[in-house]
């Protein structure tokens, strides 16, 4: 787990079955960047995984190559909210392929946090956000709480 972030929920046999949802193999790598991504209170930068993981024997070359497959599978998203930093997220059991919910990023520090408790459902002409190959992402920009002038 990360510096400050939440109990793990997801239990072992939950990310196992996850991943067997999707015909991946349940590598203990895979595992452990699902139960990462569920204890995570914000989307996690490669980096971040790499330091809350290499303790555990994982090299960064594996962790790297798990988040691409997760993504590929639909497990998790990459965010890339236009600052050059990729960032991954768990996304909910039963989706369409985005995360369901906005994010905010701080124009000051970069930091980047779930606005939770808001979902967005897309209507009329954007519902062909849902067709394969197109992403739809909400970001709210503006100053967080921790930027002191």
């Amino acid at each position: 787990m990360t510096k400050g972030s939440k109990p793990r929920r997801l239990t072992l046999e939950a990310a196992k079955s996850v991943l067997r949802g999707v015909g991946m193999r349940c590598t203990t790598a895979r595992i452990a960047v699902i139960q990462s991504l569920d204890a995570a209170e914000s989307p996690m930068t490669p980096a971040g995984f790499v330091d809350s993981l290499c303790e555990y024997g994982f090299d960064k070359s594996t962790i790297y190559r798990s988040l691409t497959e997760l993504n590929e599978s639909g497990v998790v998203v990459r965010l890339d909210l236009g600052d050059a930093v990729r960032r991954f997220e768990l996304l909910p059991l039963k989706n369409d392929g985005a995360s369901g919910h906005p994010h905010f990023m701080c124009v000051d520090c970069g930091k980047v946090v779930c606005m939770s408790g808001f979902d967005v459902e897309l209507k009329g002409r954007s519902r062909k956000a849902r067709e394969p190959g197109i992403m739809c992402e909400i970001l709210v920009r503006g100053h967080c709480h921790e930027y002191a002038i």
